[in-house]
């Protein structure tokens, strides 16, 4: 792995995921995460081809979370403001995964779809797993 980096991995395709990766790495000021594509080499050896049906997977501590509670997983990591979002972790899953379900069966209507997975730039780079 990265050295004990948590590592999101994200449809590399859509533009949402496109738009939160690039959040995170503007907040991310400590740069303790590492991006990785679900449609790479790496994230079908990490996960296991089940896994690559979701659209959003944090792996941190050995542990992998999806779905909403990755995303504020990731709230709570990146602390500061962004830490009281991880306030809706007391929603029961079900509920913040039918939210989050809804969004992501309308992600590529609403934000769009790409060819082919964003090629990094050359300062964020490092913080890619290609």
């Amino acid at each position: 792995m990265t050295e004990n980096n948590p590592i999101i991995f994200y449809d590399g395709l859509c533009g949402l995921c496109d738009h939160s990766v690039q959040f995170i790495i503007r907040h991310d000021k400590k740069k303790k995460f590492r991006f990785a594509a679900l449609q790479s080499d790496f994230a079908l050896q990490t996960l296991g081809e089940k896994k690559l049906t979701n659209s959003f997977i944090l792996y941190q501590n050995e542990t992998i979370s999806d779905q909403s509670t990755a995303a504020l997983n990731v709230c709570k990591t990146l602390g500061g403001y962004m830490n009281l979002l991880y306030v809706f972790i007391l929603i029961p899953k079900f509920l913040r995964d039918a939210i989050y379900n809804w969004i992501a069966r309308n992600r590529y209507q609403w934000f769009g779809k790409f060819d082919t997975c964003k090629i990094p730039t050359p300062e964020q780079k490092e913080l890619f797993i290609l």
